[in-house]
């Protein structure tokens, strides 16, 4: 595996198996040779990657309104997204410190504002989304996988779903809400 590779690898938790379909998962960057996570757990980087996430899924803490993403090089976890609670922040970095083979750990996980407009927005959103018909099969996993960040009155939605149809439903959805300057659809379709 190339340098360039394993230095522009960035893994979001929720592509680490929070959605049943999403299987097997493919990383890389185009043009790069792409590995499934079972091809990543026989290296000494993918068994670390492997570990990391899973950590990242068993925070207490973490919800459907919090992006965590990461980035593993050389013994070096980078850690990214948005959270709603702090000690989320502290808990993630926390949790990867320990894993066998991580040496630092870079926490660039940013703190959302407190703000009760954006609170109202996260729950007018999480009910725009997964109250419609075919997406009760994303809401019911521990955390659903299609994660709404809310800051300052702009949505972006994270995460993975089935198909372009459902990434497109769910950005129409959430641009129906009202009080939201702006949707950015993030979303990863597997097929």
């Amino acid at each position: 595996m190339s340098g360039n590779f394993k230095a522009f690898r960035i893994v979001s938790v929720i592509l680490l198996g929070l959605l049943p379909v999403a299987s097997p998962m493919l990383w890389g960057k185009p043009g790069s040779k792409q590995r499934n996570i079972g091809g990543l757990a026989k290296t000494p980087e993918g068994r670390i990657e492997r570990e990391v996430g899973h950590e990242l899924r068993l925070l207490p803490f973490f919800s459907v309104f919090d992006n965590l993403e990461f980035r593993v090089n050389s013994g070096r976890v980078e850690l990214m997204g948005q959270v709603v609670n702090s000690a989320l922040k502290e808990d993630a970095e926390n949790a990867v410190r320990h894993i066998e083979g991580v040496e630092t750990v870079v926490n660039n996980i940013e703190v959302l504002p407190p703000s009760p407009a954006d609170d109202a927005i996260r729950r007018a959103e999480y009910g725009a989304i997964y109250s419609q018909p075919g997406f009760e099969r994303y809401s019911m996993q521990a955390v659903p996988p299609i994660h709404i960040v809310v800051k300052n009155g702009h949505v972006t939605l994270e995460g993975v779903v089935a198909d372009q149809g459902d990434k497109n439903l769910a950005g129409v959805h959430a641009n129906a809400v009202s009080g939201v300057f702006s949707v950015t659809n993030n979303l990863r379709a597997e097929k």
